[in-house]
């Protein structure tokens, strides 16, 4: 599984409107959960790396946790069953 890399962390915290250093940690940490849902689903290392869009979208639906009940999307769910059977 890729390591999740200062730009990626960057990207991620962008895209759910996060700045600041503060849940740095907590956000790191929830990538590696969806770099590993990816990669248990199939999906390559490469194109894990180069997904920080569909890793963004699984974080955002991990961090929004709804009040205790996490759900990831049925966009995110979609989009890593595209990238696993792209090989």
């Amino acid at each position: 599984m890729p390591e999740v890399t200062a730009e990626l962390l960057a990207k991620v915290k962008r895209d759910i409107g996060e700045t600041g250093t503060f849940n740095d940690g907590a956000i790191t940490d929830l990538i590696e959960e969806v770099m590993d849902y990816m990669s248990g689903a199939g999906v390559s290392d490469a194109r894990i790396a180069a997904s920080a869009g569909t890793i963004s979208r699984g974080v955002s639906d991990l961090w929004d946790n709804n009040g205790g009940k996490v759900e990831l999307s049925p966009y995110f769910k979609d989009r890593v069953t595209q990238l696993a059977f792209r090989g």
